[in-house]
């Protein structure tokens, strides 16, 4: 009895120390599903004067506007230091790095850096393996503990991949035993899947023009499931593709009339009904792909012009800086703005929802202000300023990497920094 009660409290111990240190993953660009929301709750809605409290900061990010994924108690992303992309580990419970993984030259000149170089894309991580995209198309599978080399491919050397004019910022998607990105390109070959156990080819998109109109961009794939069919979701500058998930066949393709100079923000797919916005003024569309895949629009107005802080969808309700109005609420069917706000220190950037609140980083100064995601009026609650900021940064780059809130703790990044803040 004795030696059984000990082994009980050997087993709760351990289980509560796992509890505490981290209870949910964050494994790719925008959560497990794609949609900016964190599964944490009973955050604070009160901060000190000061902000939240700081618990970290890591100081070698090096350059850069790469996200985070969290897995295990660590956080991969990635940076440039001197002139080498690296995808790198910090332990999250002490910010220590955990290591760094040099992958290829960033050559600066490799691509347009009028903005700042650096990846621009997030990391995406399953079973054992960190999967990485490069601005110029190097494609690397890692091994998450120890950061070593598992294996590496071209998108434009080996699969004929156009570069975007500001690199290559997708964070690739795992779907089963494939790894998904878009190279774009000829042919047709707009979508790839490889084997991510091996980086071995399983499919090239099918039924695409390989125009202009199907080049790679800016917005990363997702998966989604209707009618029956798993399926590839992606953006493309003036189209918007979904494909066979298990062949790359196309299912159905429509144009995105408001096709702007860059298409970013990733989609919202929810019960059949497909949201859409991009900058530039280009504005926002809802679809509605009916049970024959036929795709007709809903609405289409200019009320959200998202530029590249993406959306979230809380209920009936969209949430997300537009272009003029500043941060806005939009009812998800019938395209309406609700209400907006505008200010100085809340104008334009990045938003991520948790337990029903809104992280809005304000990319021009780094101030984040909580607000309540409440579809009848704006409520304010609290805001603070990130800090420290890179004196590195590009001059004409801003604070872009979106924030995540997870286990109770906000995640921020400004070029080489990231800050660790408890929000819980």
């Amino acid at each position: 009895m004795k030696i059984n009660r000990i082994i009980f409290c050997i087993v709760a111990f351990l289980s509560l120390g796992t509890l505490v240190g981290h209870s949910a993953d964050w494994p790719i660009w925008r959560g497990p599903d794609r949609n900016d929301t964190s599964p944490d709750t009973g955050l604070l809605k009160k901060w000190p004067a000061s902000g939240p409290k700081k618990l970290w900061t890591y100081d070698q990010a090096g350059f850069g506007y790469a996200g985070f994924t969290i897995v295990d108690g660590v956080l991969f992303t990635m940076g440039t230091r001197d002139a080498d992309w690296y995808v790198i580990a910090v332990e999250v419970a002490t910010g220590k790095e955990k290591w760094a993984a040099k992958i290829a030259p960033d050559d600066q000149k490799g691509y347009n850096t009028g903005w700042g170089h650096g990846p621009r894309g997030t990391p995406t991580v399953s079973e054992g393996k960190v999967y990485a995209l490069g601005p110029k198309g190097i494609l690397a599978c890692l091994d998450a503990v120890t950061g070593s080399a598992v294996w590496q491919t071209s998108l434009t050397a080996d699969y004929q991949g156009k570069v975007p004019g500001w690199g290559y910022s997708e964070s690739p998607l795992v779907e089963g035993k494939m790894v998904v990105v878009t190279p774009g390109g000829p042919e047709g070959g707009s979508v790839l899947a490889l084997d991510k156990a091996t980086g071995a080819k399983l499919w090239h998109s099918k039924g695409l023009t390989g125009s202009a109109k199907d080049n790679a961009h800016y917005s990363s794939a997702q998966l989604i499931e209707w009618n029956g069919k798993r399926q590839i979701l992606q953006l493309f500058q003036n189209t918007i593709v979904s494909l066979d998930a298990g062949s790359g066949a196309l299912i159905w393709k429509t144009p995105w009339k408001n096709g702007a100079t860059a298409v970013i923000p990733t989609p919202i797919f929810d019960k059949g009904y497909l949201y859409v916005t991009s900058g530039y003024n280009a504005g926002c569309e809802l679809f509605q792909v009916g049970s024959d895949d036929k795709v007709t629009s809903v609405w289409d107005n200019k009320e959200m012009k998202n530029h590249h802080g993406g959306v979230v969808k809380l209920g009936d309700h969209v949430y997300g800086f537009s272009d003029g109005p500043g941060l806005s609420c939009q009812e998800f069917l019938t395209g309406k703005r609700v209400w907006n706000q505008k200010s100085p220190t809340l104008n334009k950037g990045a938003v991520h929802l948790a337990d029903g609140l809104l992280f809005c980083l304000n990319e021009g100064d780094g101030v984040v202000t909580l607000v309540e995601a409440d579809p009848t009026s704006f409520k304010k609650l609290e805001e603070f300023t990130l800090q420290p900021q890179s004196k590195n940064r590009n001059p004409q780059g801003r604070i872009w990497t979106h924030p995540v809130v997870l286990d109770g703790r906000l995640f921020l990044r400004d070029q080489e920094f990231i800050v660790c803040y408890q929000v819980k």
